[in-house]
């Protein structure tokens, strides 16, 4: 196996496809990085949930493939200088060399690296990266953490028509997004979960840009495919719980404000909150003024934020957390908030007349008398 490539190139794809390997394994092939020499360069990182594969255009002499181990071939690749590294193999001792730099590492058989899972095709949806990149940032904080409901513990992709919903909840919390698709290929409408922790590497995948990402839904699997990257995860099976219903939609209270305003609003009150010292915010929703305040053992909190609308005094708590992820991730300057009684839950929403492509809805915490 030899092949020449350019360092910073080399580098990006050593980096993209590592997001998959095992830091630690029983099985040691998989704390490598596969290279697969052939009409293109391939690096293939696998941890048996999550593959990532990536093609790097490189002069290739001869043919071949190993495994090297992840961090020491990234550690070495970064630290070359800026030039074009030459890699040679003979059985497995590899040699690199870069400029005036040259190692000879010890690589292993490719035969010892388990092979990706095939993704039978069912449906596939096409979309633009931007848009995806944005959809999982939105929704993904709000992904189940627990492991109760592994089915929580990813997103929920839905589609219909033309359009695809993407949706997180967690117990205290729901995130969803909609956006336009480009194009789909097979059922009407289909739907799948994708683990938390494969979508966290499907953004980071995922370019600001216009061009398309193929999302292709199997059997058992899951696959993204974006310009030279492709990434394979399991799917989560289970029943996922029945969002629609969950979230209260004859809201008797309708108040609008500003997002930033808000969000700054409840980070000040938030100053005295800590991981020893929780408390909630008790939120009153006044007539054109919400009032935020909390007490913690360290002292107490207020602040107000202007907002449209009347609230008719509703006393409402919140975890303060909880409530800021869902404002921080909203994609408006200004949102409606929907609410009914004390004990009722928050929803999020654009403002009336808007498009609703994002909905957030967050739990209330009881308020003990003079919290």
């Amino acid at each position: 196996m030899k092949f020449s490539c350019e360092k910073a190139l080399l580098q990006a794809a050593i980096a993209t496809a590592s997001r998959a390997v095992s830091p630690k394994s029983s099985i040691p092939a998989l704390e490598g990085l596969l290279l697969e020499a052939g009409q293109s360069l391939r690096l293939t990182g696998y941890n048996l949930e999550t593959g990532i594969r990536t093609t790097v255009p490189a002069d290739i002499r001869a043919t071949g493939s190993l495994v090297l181990s992840a961090r020491l071939f990234g550690d070495i690749i970064r630290k070359l200088p800026d030039d074009v590294v030459v890699f040679s193999s003979d059985n497995y001792m590899v040699n690199i060399k870069c400029g005036l730099s040259e190692f000879n590492i010890l690589g292993t058989d490719a035969e010892e690296f388990p092979e990706l899972p095939s993704v039978e095709y069912q449906n596939t949806l096409y979309l633009q990266q931007g848009r995806l990149k944005a959809m999982i940032g939105q929704t993904l904080f709000a992904v189940s953490t627990g492991e109760n409901r592994p089915v929580h513990t990813g997103s929920l992709f839905e589609v219909e028509g033309q359009g695809l919903t993407v949706v997180s909840v967690d117990g205290y919390r729901l995130a969803l997004r909609r956006e336009a698709i480009e194009k789909k290929e097979g059922e009407e409408s289909f739907s799948f979960v994708v683990p938390g922790a494969a979508l966290s590497e499907v953004e980071k995948i995922c370019a600001d840009s216009e061009e398309l990402i193929s999302v292709t839904q199997g059997s058992r699997h899951v696959m993204f495919k974006a310009g030279d990257t492709m990434l394979v995860s399991r799917r989560l099976e289970g029943e996922f719980l029945a969002y629609r219903n969950a979230i209260p939609r004859n809201n008797t209270i309708k108040v609008e404000g500003e997002t930033r305003a808000l969000l700054a609003s409840m980070d000040r009150v938030s100053l005295i909150i800590s991981e020893k010292l929780k408390s909630p915010l008790r939120c009153v929703f006044g007539d054109g003024v919400l009032r935020i305040s909390t007490k913690t053992a360290v002292g107490d909190a207020a602040d107000q934020c202007p907002i449209d609308g009347n609230g008719q005094e509703l006393e409402i708590g919140f975890n303060n957390r909880y409530f800021m992820e869902a404002l921080k991730a909203a994609p408006a300057d200004r949102v409606r908030l929907e609410l009914t009684t004390g004990v009722a839950p928050c929803v999020i929403l654009p403002l009336e007349g808007e498009e609703e492509n994002f909905l957030y809805m967050v739990l209330p915490v009881r308020l003990k008398a003079g919290e």
